[in-house]
């Protein structure tokens, strides 16, 4: 972010703290201007000529270029996990209830893993359960994978949609 003095062009396409468009203006008018409002003059981008520049108030400017670093390095993190366990012999409202959860977790923007916990030869329930609820998400999220039945666990993954 290049503000103030740093700014090297002769002319600037100015616009005022409000948002207003104060048009093509010299630099030295522009500094003045800063000073005379007590803030910053910041150059949005070098890339045009004129370059773009906004006056802002003093110290918005580095809150602003730093609340937008954090917001980048949010987005760059994969997004995680969440794993919900059911078991097979699940009662209607408890279904209802980690339906709502995991509802709330897709829209947060998390994946959300489904387990159901089998015990002897209930892997057909299991899978019907897990098909059951991936179907009622399916405004929320969507199958990653397939029904996964192995050992005393089947599971499917859901990611936001």
């Amino acid at each position: 972010m290049i503000m103030n003095e740093k700014i090297k062009a002769s002319e600037l396409l100015l616009t005022g703290i409000d948002g207003e468009n104060l048009g093509i203006v010299s630099r030295a008018e522009a500094l003045a201007m800063a000073k005379e409002l007590k803030a910053d003059l910041v150059c949005e981008s070098l890339m045009s000529s004129p370059p773009p520049c906004k006056l802002m108030r003093r110290g918005s400017a580095k809150q602003e270029a730093s609340q937008q670093k954090r917001e980048a390095k949010l987005k760059e993190q994969p997004a995680k996990v969440k794993e919900l366990r059911l078991t097979v012999d699940i009662e209607q409202h408890d279904y209802e209830t980690k339906q709502r959860q995991a509802a709330k977790l897709l829209e947060a923007g998390h994946a959300v893993l489904l387990v159901v916990k089998v015990q002897g030869k209930e892997g057909a329930k299991a899978k019907e359960l897990l098909e059951q609820l991936s179907s009622d998400l399916a405004s929320c999220g969507k199958k990653a994978t397939g029904i996964q039945v192995s050992g005393k666990q089947a599971a499917v993954q859901l990611n936001p949609s």
